[in-house]
């Protein structure tokens, strides 16, 4: 059963190495993250800006940007957070 954070969604920057898939690899070691989803937004001669989607029973924030800043990224924002025991998607309504 999900206790506390269930997705969190980061906007990270980060050097060109490591590589995308070893970068997403490692965050999936992160204790209590099942998944994750990492997506390229943004190249340019140094960095990548990428979206970063993880998910679990009980997402540490901290231990996930420990592991970030240890691989050389930095959190810009957190873009999404979803806790309890189920994941309410957004929806649009009549004012979006």
């Amino acid at each position: 059963m999900a206790k506390g954070l269930i997705r969190i969604v980061l906007d990270v920057l980060k050097p060109h190495e490591p590589t995308l898939p070893y970068f997403a690899k490692f965050i999936s070691e992160v204790s209590g993250v099942e998944g994750v989803n990492v997506t390229l937004m943004e190249i340019d001669k140094e960095t990548e800006n990428i979206k970063v989607t993880m998910q679990g029973n009980d997402l540490d924030f901290e231990e996930i940007s420990k592991a970030i800043e240890q691989y050389g990224g930095s959190i810009h924002s957190v873009d999404e957070v979803v806790a309890g025991r189920t994941m309410v998607e957004e929806v649009t309504t009549p004012q979006d």
